[in-house]
């Protein structure tokens, strides 16, 4: 039997059953225990597995369909619909267009907010500058053949990259961006991966079930002379994505 955190059947407290059955479902799918087309155990088998009632594992399964991770078929049963993740490699030279060449066929990002932010401590430190310093921030949504795969957070220096925003809009491109700014090239200096549950926010913009997984990647990209000039902080969905360092 898999053992579940039982604290979180209270209201305020842990993952409820259902997102832990959910997770340990993606889990066997993104390890390799299940593979596309596989059939998942009945609802009594997962519910003995699990230490629950069918209603949770009808709820656990019924998030899993609606994120396409599995489809059930009237009289037949559960199938895991989609078993292969794309791969992202995370270097010193990270681009979203150019890590899923290949793997894709279209990849388009969509500016969801920009604005003025002031630096806070940890910004500051990220991208050597003082606490307060004027950042531009921009908030993204990037898609692979439809499919929202990253969901960003960027900020950039304001008195280097004056106006950047009209800049960026043209081409909803970074990279292009930073070129008319006399930046034709840049490396990734620092990228830190964890993992999470999505909050709200996240969760609809990436179309995730509520308490669904995400990898973290807090990045920061440098010049060619090493100066810092752009710190990231973007979310992919676990169960759509693998982050290959």
């Amino acid at each position: 039997m898999t053992i579940l955190s039982r604290t979180s059947e209270a209201p305020a407290g842990g993952v409820a059953l259902w997102r832990q059955i959910a997770d340990a479902i993606r889990l066997d799918i993104v390890g390799g225990k299940l593979n596309e087309g596989d059939k998942l155990d009945g609802e009594l088998p997962l519910a003995e597995r699990f230490g629950v009632n069918r209603h949770t594992v009808r709820r656990a399964l019924a998030v899993l369909a609606e994120e396409g991770v599995v489809r059930a078929e009237h009289g037949r049963g559960t199938f895991v619909a989609e078993a292969k993740r794309l791969s992202y490699r995370v270097g010193r030279r990270t681009r979203f267009n150019e890590g899923l060449a290949g793997q894709t066929r279209e990849r388009t990002r969509t500016l969801l907010s920009h604005g003025i932010e002031r630096a806070t401590a940890r910004l500051a430190e990220a991208l050597a500058v003082k606490p307060g310093t004027r950042l531009v921030r921009h908030e993204t949504i990037s898609f692979a053949d439809g499919r929202p795969l990253a969901r960003a957070s960027g900020w950039l220096p304001e008195e280097r990259f004056p106006d950047f925003t009209a800049v960026y809009m043209a081409s909803v491109s970074v990279t292009e961006a930073l070129k008319h700014y006399g930046i034709a090239d840049y490396a990734r200096a620092v990228t830190r991966i964890s993992a999470r549950h999505a909050t709200t926010e996240e969760a609809q913009g990436l179309k995730l079930a509520p308490g669904s997984v995400v990898l973290v990647s807090d990045a920061v990209d440098v010049d060619m002379a090493g100066v810092p000039i752009h710190a990231m902080l973007t979310r992919f969905p676990a169960d759509r994505m693998e982050l290959v360092i």
